[in-house]
């Protein structure tokens, strides 16, 4: 079937699609791999999973690009390759979305619905989103293991969440406590960093008098929150400050409150700037509205808080989840006075300065900028909020400083491989050790990494929200009795019934349990579950305790409760005996992908999962963007390595082998190794910007959807860009336009893709038309060789089967294809994108299509030999571009590979696995010894030969159609390249002249006369000595980039003008682009042979 004239991506794509799909080409066997006694070697990639709030923009794109690349390039070097795809469910940012929408639809709130049924409206949206997104994935051309698509919530990646919560519950490393949290009063939940920005802001600095006890003076505090004074708890000043001697250690007295708090010494507080020394000091931003004394509110303030942990301060909460303002939700003295009872935040500022002003206690306000926390979702102030919540103890040396030893050596800078919290490792087993293993991309970035495991803080892994892993913990509460029971017997008998109800279930295995508190005061029986199994025994233990299930006595449960039933209920206080009702952070979820996604902790409860881990586990490569490397990379590392360690492992597979008692620390681990690392390499790509350097945004308008570039230019030209555009900067810059057609947003640069795409399909179209007649049986071989032109450019005919000389221009092309291929492995080793995209753009276009193609019109038809090169070449080519550019790249395939040609020496393109597809098909391979530099230097006569001449006919407006006679100078040799010659650059005849007529050039009718025609070699010896003919070539270049700046800039012009843009025939627009893109690369080549000189 022939090619069509011109390439229409929509006419394609979905075929070609189809075709892989049909193929199962992109499906991953673990058996075939190593380690599980196959012959392969395997590439993973686990697909940073998108969340399901919205459709994919233009970062998932260039994402995805990248990461398809490096899967196709690797499935067709041979490696058994799995590119795991999956979402997630993205908990604040997903709730956060379903409830605007329901709020705009329905009118109404979450609370207005039960917690199962909001639960459904979510699961709804996230799959009408999941669909969306995966449509997108494949429209990109993304080639995943479809059949594995997993999601962060699925019933494979639950299990997993279970384990891991279980394990590091029952090994001490999560634990919960009252700590200081980001809090969003819109959203009523904790929310990380991440999910907060921050932002200058107006605001004031209020000034308020608090009277010291037992006097009638009085302090003054300067504060930009004097609502949050409901919840001080002291005063602090600085020990240098003349005045601390008298005051430290007195107390004042909260006005309204009646709350007495102690001042207190303490370097975080500023000197006001008349007792300021050093320079430091009077230069502090803070000094200039300091009083000396500052109020502290440690559950409302950050810093605050650390100074009330130094100092013991009491901790008081004086604010609801809502936002206002509470006495209900503290722990010390949270008295409030009546009228501030259920203010919003901003309410009270304004009451406070009232009620002080009234008493003659507020001294004023000063404007000042100040920072402000605001959560990304809500958009609502950010409240440092004092609360109970989960965390997970990455302090610990198993977590932290295993993550940082993993890091290879280069890339560190400070040892990390000791003190990681593992036995002692023996010396045999040290070759087992994989510390050192993880490499960034680029490099910097490692440091990013290190420094945030040497200054790490405890996770807090609870959010407030319906939407997401519950956590799996059940809590008794024990309750003191008249009946004299001591706190310590209470709770040996409520762990001995819980156990005989764990037992009748048959699920001890699954459950840990762990005593918090020494006093009924405090004392509570906390109990986590591993399995599905072991949540119904608890959720029956709490119905059979509360009563809160119909015909509840007739649980296995109260069977085994038995008798104790009267005695469990009165020591067990009911209002605070409950399943935890919040959800884990989605990034403890993400954190276990590259496990969740293999089956871990055990493959063989979900189908196809067997051998999963042992092929894939660690994974190749991640890409991801730098903001996540903390909040995601860090997480995976750390707990791929722990949940892979000898000591896990090996406790898991003791209780698996006898599951009947409760688990516990009670297995004895001789020696530890941390786990693998779960990918060897980061790779961290550019953020892409638009024209002005802003941030893609809805608000801003700016946002480029893929799909419609997809439709406006097709997916490879989309494709092709972003790959062009992925250097190692940290941010790339896209300018964005709207379509005067369509209204959408748009990139000129993405015509550069399209045309890209175009010149293929062009240029495989002339060169299937090229080839045909009887073909050369056997093996075309390319020999280097020494002597003169006129020799190494000739043609013999060698026997069927065996070797062929090839003319000078086949033994350029097979050695600028060496060199093509050797750099795009060089470029792809490397990540280096943007190198392999515009390496594999100069093979194409100007090696292959500018000079080769163009060069061997006259001779191909009647040349067997050159066809075998050129389907050679063209069939390596098409291989190169397939993981970039995959769709146009497989519809030529089924094309070309159909082709009977020679084979060409040291050229090695393996035949398809499945149903022919291009993307089973082997990597080409190009042997080095096809590199000839002896033919390079040679064709680089012809091509700066020919440059002169086009020069001089273009300042002469010589057509190019227009055939002449090219007189030089004898001293010039042309033999054996004057056949390329008279074809590139439209001669005739070639006559050589013995006298010189004094005149540099001249036309006289068809006749041109050159004197001072400079051979490049002659020219390449001048520049080592400083000659005129190089200063010549230089003044050449300059005015030819020059000129083509002058016409860059007319073809810009005429692009940006919306008359000629609007109006003029899009065949004429488009003919407009490509001289644009042309020149543009033109202009380039000349930059770059400008500074070769």
């Amino acid at each position: 079937m022939e090619l069509a004239k011109a390439y229409k991506p929509i006419e394609h794509e979905q075929a070609a699609w189809d075709l892989w799909l049909k193929a199962k080409a992109f499906a991953a066997d673990p058996s075939q791999v190593k380690a599980n006694g196959g012959t392969k070697d395997p590439y993973a990639i686990v697909i940073p999973p998108p969340n399901v709030t919205a459709a994919l923009h233009l970062g998932h794109a260039l994402n995805n690009t990248l990461q398809d690349i490096l899967a196709r390039m690797h499935r067709m070097k041979g490696y058994e390759t799995l590119w795991m795809p999956g979402t997630d469910h993205a908990g604040i940012a997903t709730q956060a979305v379903v409830e605007k929408r329901v709020m705009k639809e329905e009118k109404k709130r979450k609370t207005d619905f039960t917690r199962e049924a909001f639960i459904a409206k979510i699961q709804a949206f996230k799959d009408e989103y999941e669909a969306v997104i995966t449509g997108q994935l494949k429209a990109m051309g993304c080639s995943c293991d479809w059949d594995r698509q997993r999601f962060t919530m699925d019933d494979q990646c639950a299990t997993a969440v279970r384990e891991a919560f279980f394990i590091l519950f029952r090994d001490g490393l999560i634990y919960r406590g009252k700590r200081l949290v980001n809090w969003d009063p819109a959203l009523q939940t904790a929310v990380a960093d991440d999910e907060c920005y921050d932002e200058e802001v107006d605001g004031q600095f209020y000034f308020l008098k608090y009277p010291l006890v037992d006097s009638d003076e009085t302090i003054t505090v300067a504060t930009t929150r004097p609502e949050t004074y409901l919840g001080d708890t002291a005063v602090a000043m600085n020990p240098r400050d003349s005045r601390a001697k008298a005051l430290v250690g007195k107390k004042v007295r909260l006005p309204l409150v009646g709350r007495e708090i102690p001042i207190i010494a303490d370097d975080y507080a500023v000197l006001p700037e008349s007792m300021a020394t050093t320079d430091e000091e009077k230069n502090d931003p803070k000094a200039k509205f300091s009083t000396g004394f500052v109020k502290m509110t440690p559950a409302h303030d950050t810093n605050d808080y650390e100074i009330g942990v130094r100092h013991g301060l009491a901790m008081v909460n004086m604010m609801s989840p809502d936002g206002r303002v509470s006495d209900k939700h503290g722990w010390d003295g949270a008295k409030m006075p009546p009228e501030f009872l259920g203010k919003k935040m901003e309410e009270a500022r304004k009451l406070v300065v009232e009620e002080f002003t009234k008493l003659g206690l507020f001294e004023g306000v000063k404007p000042t900028r100040h920072s402000k926390k605001f959560s990304d979702r809500s958009k609502a102030v950010v409240e440092p909020y004092l609360s109970d919540q989960w965390y997970v103890r990455v302090t610990d040396p198993k977590m932290a400083r295993t993550a940082n030893a993993a890091l290879v050596p280069e890339q560190r800078t400070s040892n990390h491989t000791g003190g990681t919290g593992f036995q002692p490792v023996p010396n045999g087993l040290k070759a087992r050790s994989t510390d050192g293993e993880l490499s960034f991309f680029p490099p910097r970035y490692a440091k990013t990494y290190e420094h945030w495991h040497d200054n790490i803080r405890d996770w807090c892994i609870s959010r407030q929200l319906w939407w997401g892993h519950r956590i799996p913990v059940w809590s008794l509460s024990l309750d003191s009795q008249p009946d004299g029971t001591s706190f310590a017997t209470a709770a040996q008998r409520v762990q001995e019934i819980v156990q005989r109800v764990l037992t009748a279930y048959g699920v001890s295995g699954d459950v840990a349990m762990r005593l918090c508190g020494e006093s009924f005061d405090d004392g509570r029986l906390d109990i986590c579950a591993r399995t599905v199994a072991a949540e119904r025994c608890l959720d029956d233990l709490l119905a059979v305790i509360l009563e809160t299930k119909d015909k509840w006595y007739e649980l296995p449960a109260a069977s085994a409760v038995g008798s104790d039933w009267t005695w469990l209920t009165e020591h067990v206080y009911p209002p605070e005996t409950d399943r935890d009702p919040d959800v884990l952070d989605t990034w403890f979820s993400s954190a276990l992908w590259p496990l969740s996604t293999m089956g871990w902790p055990n493959p063989r409860a979900f189908p196809g999962n067997e051998g999963m881990l042992e092929a894939f586990n660690p994974t190749s490569t991640l890409c991801t963007a730098r903001e996540i490397i903390t909040l995601w990379v860090s997480r995976m590392v750390m707990f791929n390595r722990y949940f892979r360690s000898d000591e896990v492992t090996k406790k898991r597979s003791d209780e698996v082998a006898s599951p009947s008692s409760t688990s516990s620390l009670r297995h004895s681990v001789t020696s530890s190794l941390p786990g693998p690392v779960p990918f060897k390499h980061v790779y961290i790509h550019a953020v892409i910007q638009d024209g002005e350097g802003r941030k893609m945004s809805k608000s801003l308008g700016n946002g480029v959807d893929p799909l419609d570039i997809i439709e406006s230019h097709g997916s490879d030209a989309m494709r092709f860009t972003l790959c062009q555009m992925a250097t190692d900067t940290q941010d790339v810059r896209l300018p964005v336009q709207k379509d005067s057609k369509t209204g959408k947003n748009t990139s000129p640069k993405f015509d550069l893709g399209r045309n890209f795409a175009n010149k293929l399909w062009n240029a495989s179209r002339f060169a299937l038309s090229m080839i045909g007649g009887s073909p050369l049986r056997g093996e075309v071989a390319a020999e280097q060789r020494s002597e003169s032109p006129a020799t190494s450019a000739s043609l013999a005919s060698g026997r069927p089967g065996g070797a062929t000389h090839l003319s000078l221009i086949d033994r350029w092309m097979l050695s600028r294809l060496a060199t093509g291929v050797h750099a795009a492995d060089a470029s792809l080793a490397q990540y280096q994108f943007s190198e392999y995209a515009m390496g594999c753009y100069t093979l194409l276009w100007n090696d292959f299509c500018d000079w080769y193609l163009e060069g061997i019109k006259p001779t191909v038809a009647n040349s067997p030999q050159q066809q075998a090169v050129l389907a050679q070449s063209l069939d390596a080519i098409i291989r190169l571009l397939h993981p970039v550019m995959p769709f146009v790249t497989e519809t030529l395939f089924q094309h070309i590979r159909h082709i009977q040609t020679a084979t060409v020496a040291g050229i090695t393109l393996t035949p398809a696995t499945k149903l022919g597809t291009l993307c089973t098909a082997g990597w080409p391979k190009v042997d080095a010894s096809l590199r000839d530099e002896n033919a390079e230097r040679e064709f680089a006569r012809v091509q700066a030969l020919v440059a002169l001449i086009r020069d001089i006919r273009a300042k002469h407006q010589v057509k190019p159609a227009r055939k002449i006679t090219l007189h030089v100078p004898a001293s010039l040799k042309l033999t054996g390249i004057d056949d390329l010659i008279k074809t590139f650059a439209g001669i005739d005849i070639i006559a050589t002249d013995a006298t010189q007529t004094g005149v540099p050039f001249a036309f006289e009718g068809a006749e041109l006369r050159v004197s001072n025609l400079i051979d490049p070699a002659e020219a390449a010896a001048a520049a080592a000595t400083g000659g005129d003919a190089n200063d010549a070539e230089k003044a050449r270049l300059t005015k030819q980039i020059a000129d083509m700046d002058k016409s860059i800039a007319t073809l810009e012009g005429r692009l940006n003008n919306p008359g000629y843009a609007d109006r003029a025939p899009p065949a004429m627009v488009q003919q407009t682009r490509d001289q644009l893109t042309k020149a543009k690369a033109d202009r380039d080549a000349a930059a770059a042979a400008l500074a070769k000189l």
